[in-house]
Order: C-alpha cells, then structure tokens, then sequence
C-alpha cells in the first residue's frame, strides 16, 4: 500500500515494505544497500557516503548514463535504531561545493506491520527554498520518492 499527499512545501508518503524495521532501518543507512535504491527513475547512485551518528554527513550521488547530475548532501539531525531517522536533506547539482543546497527536513519513521513487514513513513518538508527556485524540481519531490521506494523492497530481499 502507498499513500501520498505532495505540495511544493512537503510530501508524504506511506507505504507497507515486506522487511523488518531492522531491515528497511538499515537500508538508509549501509552505503551499499543505498547505491541499490536512492535513485529515482533512470538514475544511479554512483557513490554513497554515511557517518552514522547525529551530526555525521550524509552523501548521495547521482548519475544518468555516466554523468553525474547532482545528488544530495545531509546532515544526520536524529536515528532512533529501527524506528526513526532525521535528516537535514540538501537537494546539490553536480557542482556539490561550488553550487548552491537546497536544504529541507527528512524524517522516516517505521512501524512493524502485522504481516512481519515494516510501515516506512516518509515527511519531507520544509521544501520552500527549493521551490522558491526550482518549483518544477520541488513539485517533483514526491515521484522522485516514490520511484526510489519502489526499489527498496528488492534491495532489502534475501539473496537467493
């Protein structure tokens, strides 16, 4: 199941993932786990970087055909291990240093669901600097969302 409700200033999203909260808690935390699935659509996460403690930073890159386009670069605000993580989420173009951050808050929060899979919650807000001046970009937040949790699920499965 999938819920979603988006505006340019926030987006969020529910949906049932067939994982353990343990499972799901650290698929957004293990930067090999990550590179399988924060991608929307045809990109790919070229390159990962996590320092798992509040505070640490947190660093996503993107690529579409081999070129990098950009990516995210956060700040870990909160973990709670297998129920909640925060983050001050930076929306960064290809020129990460040089170029401007669109920062904003993440918060996912993750339930045990009767079946023995995860309730994953998805709140990002605070969204108004990127709209402000990227509004197509904003208003995109939330399919970019949803095409990467669709992804979760099979990077969280057993290996067969």
């Amino acid at each position: 199941m999938t819920a979603m409700t988006t505006g340019q200033t926030a987006v969020r999203l529910e949906r049932t993932i067939p994982a353990t909260p343990h499972q799901v808690y650290r698929a957004w935390l293990e930067p090999e786990l990550l590179r399988r699935w924060m991608a929307p659509g045809c990109f790919a996460v070229s390159r990962a970087e996590v320092d798992e403690r509040p505070g640490g930073r947190y660093r996503i890159w993107h690529a579409d055909a081999g070129t990098e386009r950009g990516g995210f670069d956060c700040e870990v605000l909160e973990l709670v291990p297998d129920e909640r993580l925060v983050f001050r989420w930076g929306f960064v173009g290809p020129d990460r240093e040089a170029g401007p951050s669109y920062d904003s808050v993440l918060t996912i929060t993750l339930c045990a669901a009767a079946d023995g899979g995860t309730v994953l919650t998805l709140v990002h807000e605070r969204l108004d600097a990127l709209a402000a001046a990227m509004p197509q970009a904003a208003a995109s937040v939330g399919v970019g969302w949803e095409s990467a949790l669709d992804k979760l699920p099979a990077a969280v499965a057993p290996a067969s």
